[in-house]
């Protein structure tokens, strides 16, 4: 049987596009920092730099002309201080920060660079072969970067990509998802809502995947307030000897990575013992495996095989003979938010369990559902660090975060925190909100959610979710496929019941 490829390492999460009041955007670049310290172990903050092909003055739109500009302006002046600042807060091992910036071509589709190193500046291509030229000579001065197409799936020539313009050399991956939507396909589970328009197959990735390209996925919020690994926007997870600078960038480049919309899953996938990202020689047969440790209850597991959705795997085969034990194994997600619209509210939270113990803390922490400048006006010296973990013990951890009534009844804007645990089943469940406690025991949660509220009739409020049986969060197989394949590519795809994606970078059978 092959080995292990993942043996020797470790999963690592972060978000690679991402906007803050660098340019145009809100909050300052330390409570984005801040941010994403909280939940992050790698990011890369990208101030919008530059538009060589932007549309000419347009009444209809001469406001979205004005604040690029403005911002564009505004990132070539704070650069060598945004520098400084990376500088002071990185933290080699701990919290990698990779400089970085955007240029946006309607033309080609919108890049957002990332340098390895710790300096560099911002580059102002006439077009996306100046800014591959450009890239070339930095590299061959020992300079390295990657160039990552974003939000693909907009119509090439409107700023989705044009896939014959696509270079793995400066993108070993693409987005695949983030605030814009979902760019896997013209169906897919987060369409592009944004007023950019919408999606085309034509700049999916199951059209570059079509055209015989090579790349990885990625996941990046996109977020315009300051928050980077905003939940549910887009983050990557990859897997990496360690947290240091150099392994983060290896295991980019060899596309041992996944996209993530927001839970945190640890993604095994590979094909013949080659990891995701691997470009492997054809053979009679392909040994497919799947090791997945799931952020909450898993619904299904897909195989994608050449586009085509080739083997699905359902609640029904987790179920197999799942033997109860006692103590159990699970993770408990605490939402807080609701209430009234346009309304905030301040939570001080406590929260754990009173026997077993705390495993792992995962904060679920969104930023403000802010996207242009024209939409929110933010005050000055106004704070984007709202949302941080305070303590933390073997059995309780205390947060602060601010929620927002959802602005619609389909746009979640709720906070959140999971705790994996191990614990009694008659063990308690607690949390203590703003001098409010509500507690229920393990047994009650697996058995379904519980909720409550700080007043009476639209009242801020919270929700202890379902705690999952260990069945529901892992799932590991392997299977054969015998069926000839000289050329193509399989993927994986994980949905959970709580609407949390995955996607696995593709494993490619080529030739030569």
């Amino acid at each position: 049987m092959p080995a292990d490829p993942y043996e020797n390492l470790s999963p690592f999460f972060g978000d690679m596009h991402n906007h803050c009041g660098i340019s145009y955007g809100h909050g300052s670049l330390e409570d984005a920092l801040s941010n994403a310290r909280e939940q992050l172990d790698f990011v890369s903050i990208t101030g919008h730099a530059h538009w060589p092909d932007m549309p000419g003055p347009s009444e209809r739109i001469q406001y979205i002309i004005d604040f690029h500009e403005e911002g564009f302006a505004r990132l070539k002046s704070v650069w060598p201080k945004m520098m400084e600042t990376l500088r002071k807060r990185d933290a080699e091992g701990e919290f990698v920060i990779f400089p970085g910036f955007e240029v946006h071509f309607c033309a080609t589709g919108d890049r957002n660079m990332l340098y390895k190193n710790l300096d560099g500046e911002i580059l102002y291509p006439t077009n996306l072969d100046d800014l591959h030229t450009q890239l070339a000579a930095l590299r061959q001065a020992g300079q390295d970067s990657i160039a990552q197409p974003h939000h693909v799936g907009y119509r090439t020539g409107t700023r989705g990509i044009d896939w014959d313009s696509f270079d793995p050399a400066f993108a070993p991956f693409v987005e695949m998802l983030s605030m814009h939507g979902c760019s896997e396909n013209s169906e897919n589970p987060r369409p592009f809502l944004h007023s950019m328009g919408p999606s085309d197959f034509d700049s999916t990735i199951a059209a570059g995947l079509k055209k015989g390209h090579v790349f990885g996925f990625s996941g990046g919020t996109d977020h315009h307030s300051g928050h980077p690994g905003s939940y549910g926007h887009g983050r990557t997870g990859l897997w990496a000897e360690n947290g240091t600078r150099d392994a983060i960038w290896a295991a980019l480049y060899s596309r041992r990575m996944y996209a993530l919309t927001g839970d945190r899953m640890a993604l095994k996938f590979s094909v013949n013992g080659a990891p995701m990202g691997s470009v492997i020689p054809p053979s009679d047969r392909r040994e497919i495996r799947i090791d997945l440790a799931a952020g909450g209850a898993i619904d299904c597991v897909d195989v994608i095989r050449n586009g085509e959705l080739w083997r699905r795997f359902s609640e029904c085969d987790f179920r197999s003979s799942e033997r109860e034990t006692d103590p159990v194994r699970t993770k408990i997600h605490l939402e807080l938010g609701w209430g009234a619209k346009h309304r905030s509210q301040k939570w001080d939270v406590n929260f754990g369990i009173t026997d077993g113990r705390i495993l792992a803390i995962e904060p679920r922490f969104r930023g403000l559902e802010v996207v242009s400048p024209a939409e929110r006006n933010a005050e000055e010296h106004e704070s984007f660090y709202r949302s941080r973990v305070l303590e933390k013990s073997d059995q309780s951890v205390r947060f602060e975060t601010v929620s927002h009534g959802n602005p619609t009844n389909s746009t979640p804007t709720t906070q959140g925190l999971c705790l994996e645990v191990e614990m009694p089943r008659d063990a308690i469940v607690f949390a203590e909100m703003n001098g409010v406690r509500a507690e229920h025991s393990l047994t009650e949660l697996m058995e379904g959610a519980r909720s409550g509220s700080l007043d009476h009739t639209d009242a801020p409020s919270w929700r202890f979710n379902r705690a999952p049986r260990p069945g529901e969060l892992n799932f590991r197989t392997s299977l054969l496929d015998e069926d000839p394949l000289e050329d193509g590519f399989y993927y994986v795809r994980v949905r959970q019941k709580n609407d949390q994606w995955a996607w696995s970078s593709p494993v490619f059978i080529r030739q030569s």
